[in-house]
C-alpha cells in the first residue's frame, strides 16, 4: 500500500471516529435533556440569555444537532450565533447562524471552509408517549435542511467567530 493511500485511510478512519464520538455526546446530552425533563419555557430562557451575549459579547455557542442523510439521522457538529428569540402565537423561535463545523461527509471544517447559514428553530414540547406522556423540550430547524434535535452547549463559548457569521 503506498502512502497516500494509507493517509487517506487513516484520515477517514479519523473521521469516522468523530463521527461516534459526536453520536455517543448527543445521545448522552439527550438522555440527560430527558433525565431533568427541561421545559421549553426554560429552554427559551437559556437561548434568550445566549441572544444577550451574543449581542454583548460576539458570543457563538457550540451546538450538536443530528441531520438528516438518505434517512439515517447522522450526529455534526457546529457553532450557533443566536440573533434573537422570537415568542408569537404559541409558538417560540430562534433567529441564528450557524457556521458548521463537522459532518461526516466533509470531516472537520474549519471556521470559513463553508459559509454560514441563516437558520431558524423552533422550541417545542416534545411528548415522550413511551415514558408515560412525560414531555421534554426540543429544538428543531423549521427553514430548510432536515436538522433536528439541537443541543446547544451553554458552557461552550467563544467570541472570534464573527467574522464567519455574516
Amino acid at each position: 500500500m503506498d502512502t497516500q493511500n494509507l493517509l487517506r485511510d487513516y484520515n477517514r478512519w479519523l473521521t469516522f471516529q468523530r463521527q461516534a464520538q459526536l453520536e455517543r455526546e448527543h445521545s448522552a446530552a439527550v438522555r440527560e435533556l430527558d433525565k431533568s425533563r427541561v421545559s421549553a419555557t426554560r429552554m427559551t430562557e437559556a437561548y434568550r440569555s445566549m441572544a444577550e451575549k451574543a449581542a454583548s459579547e460576539g458570543a457563538c455557542y457550540r451546538t450538536l444537532f443530528l441531520r438528516n442523510v438518505e434517512g439515517q439521522a447522522l450526529a455534526c457538529e457546529g457553532w450557533l450565533f443566536v440573533r434573537r428569540v422570537l415568542a408569537e402565537g404559541g409558538t417560540t423561535r430562534v433567529r441564528a447562524t450557524l457556521l458548521t463545523t463537522f459532518t461526516l461527509q466533509d470531516g472537520r471544517l474549519n471556521p470559513g471552509d463553508q459559509p454560514a447559514e441563516k437558520v431558524t428553530l423552533e422550541i417545542f414540547e416534545h411528548l415522550k408517549v413511551d415514558q408515560g406522556m412525560a414531555s421534554m423540550a426540543r429544538v428543531d430547524r423549521v427553514n430548510g435542511g432536515e436538522d433536528m434535535q439541537f443541543i446547544t452547549l451553554l458552557d461552550s463559548a467563544r467570541g472570534d467567530l464573527g467574522q464567519h457569521m455574516k
